[in-house]
């Protein structure tokens, strides 16, 4: 398999999630300005949405979306844990959060990125992400992960997109048990391979 990604965006997610479920693959870097792979080639004719994830899958079919590539990433290494089984109701509570971070943390960020949106712009978003982030500090409290005691996929999306306060001007500390959360994400072993592969870490 090959993963198309760019260091610290929103492919960290999956990267994370291959390391973690300990499948091989071949990460391929993208400029998602000049959409031109590392090596060279136009990424759009990888993926026409010009965006990353991608997960190029052995027999050359192309994937898309992270929260269906993490899940798809998951089924592949079900001993993993990465993913509850499909049909229970604990696979559906995963893909209820992964809904959530996609529509409500995910995008949310996406104006703070933009050099073009005003400061008032980006403070309402700001605005927005804190109490997305209440939310949050309260749901994590007496809990190690999201879904409980077992890390998901889900951990590893809301890792990489909560990461991206640190460049956006925002206060994780004002979130005590998100933060703690933060951190114990940040120390498990494959998400330390995962940060310093991309250059996120030392």
């Amino acid at each position: 398999m090959k993963l198309y990604m760019s260091p610290g965006a929103c492919s960290l997610s999956p990267h994370i999630v291959l390391r973690e479920a300990n499948l091989a693959f071949t990460p391929v870097k993208v400029n998602t300005k000049t959409k031109e792979m590392e090596g060279g080639g136009d990424y759009r004719k990888i993926n026409a949405k010009g965006y990353v994830p991608a997960l190029q899958l052995d027999d050359g079919q192309v994937l898309t979306e992270g929260p269906a590539i993490v899940q798809y990433l998951a089924d592949k290494a079900p001993a993993s844990g990465l993913a509850p089984a499909n049909g229970t109701l604990e696979r559906y509570r995963l893909q209820e959060w992964l809904n959530f971070i996609t529509s409500e943390i995910h995008k949310q960020f996406s104006p703070l990125f933009d050099p073009t949106a005003s400061d008032d712009i980006k403070q309402r978003q700001r605005d927005k992400l804190a109490g997305r982030f209440d939310w949050l500090n309260q749901e994590l409290k007496g809990k190690d992960y999201l879904m409980g005691r077992q890390f998901t996929v889900a951990d590893a999306y809301l890792f990489t997109t909560v990461n991206w306060c640190q460049w956006t001007g925002i206060d994780l500390s004002k979130w005590p048990v998100l933060a703690d959360y933060m951190k114990r994400v940040a120390a498990r072993p494959k998400v330390q391979e995962a940060l310093k592969a991309e250059g996120l870490a030392k």
